[in-house]
């Protein structure tokens, strides 16, 4: 008997046990569960349906003024090409294309006017894009600063996942205040390099509470911020999370931090198979 006949109920079985392992392993990121320990589901988009984003659950950042960054797109507002959803993912895609004062489009999609949310845990499966001058990010915004009541970085911001196309793999976090921001070089912030970000989804997401906030990267703490009980940092110059924000998805092209775009990459895409936000049950 040949080793092949011999030892073949063996190998396949090796080769299922394998398989099975790795189906578990994907599975256990990508599940349905919706709910944790203390917490409740308060809003969510599994994308389980085609066309445009939900209008009921998402708006539109729309213009092509670099959005303080030197950013190249022009962001549009309710186009197919940019910003749709199919086969159950929501795709944000950047394009090659010329529109009014610049050479790319793309789409930012918001939660502003449709949802916002303070204290909770907030989640994002998304697969990113690959190449140079790509810049994706999942993100927040306080609704001040939109009515014009503060300007950035008073106001805040929470960045739980942004990735440049040029340093492959590497995904960074950051929480920006009035103290603290990337203008001073002292902003809250990490990065971890993750095994693949282009071909396989990742779940970006973050717990925030009155004194913390806890990163995450497919379920596992990476990174935690926390209030600094000592005078000034304990006002909103220090630790402006303790008012709503929205959620913001985009994808950037070029710009100060996207650096130099390769125009062989177009089209080029971020796609989300969920957004889900959770608020605290736990009345302690």
């Amino acid at each position: 008997m040949s080793f092949f006949k011999k030892y073949y109920p063996i190998v396949l079985l090796s080769v299922f046990l394998l398989f099975s392992a790795c189906v578990s392993k994907k599975s256990a990121i990508n599940n349905k569960n919706t709910s944790y320990k203390d917490y409740k589901l308060v809003w969510n988009d599994e994308f389980e349906y085609s066309g445009l984003p939900d209008s009921k659950k998402w708006n539109y950042d729309i213009g092509g003024d670099g959005w303080g960054n030197n950013e190249k797109q022009f962001y549009l507002e309710k186009s197919l090409e940019n910003s749709y959803v199919k086969d159950g993912k929501l795709h944000i895609a950047a394009l090659k294309k010329a529109y009014e004062n610049s050479q790319y489009t793309s789409a930012r999609l918001t939660t502003y006017k449709r949802f916002l949310i303070q204290y909770g845990k907030i989640e994002v499966m998304a697969k990113l894009p690959e190449g140079k001058g790509t810049w994706p990010a999942i993100w927040m915004l306080p609704e001040t600063i939109r009515t014009k009541e503060e300007e950035w970085p008073l106001c805040g911001e929470i960045d739980f996942m942004e990735h440049v196309g040029k340093d492959p793999n590497m995904v960074h976090v950051s929480l920006h205040t009035e103290l603290y921001n990337f203008w001073k070089k002292n902003q809250y912030t990490h990065f971890e390099r993750l095994p693949d970000v282009f071909n396989d989804f990742h779940l970006y997401g973050f717990e925030w509470t009155t004194n913390s906030i806890k990163f995450y990267i497919d379920n596992k703490l990476f990174y935690e911020a926390i209030k600094e009980e000592n005078g000034k940092v304990t006002a909103n110059e220090g630790w402006p999370f303790e008012k709503p924000y929205y959620l913001i998805l985009n994808l950037a092209i070029g710009g100060n931090w996207g650096g130099e775009i390769d125009d062989t990459i177009f089209p080029s895409e971020m796609q989300v198979d969920y957004v889900r936000m959770y608020q605290t049950t736990n009345k302690n």
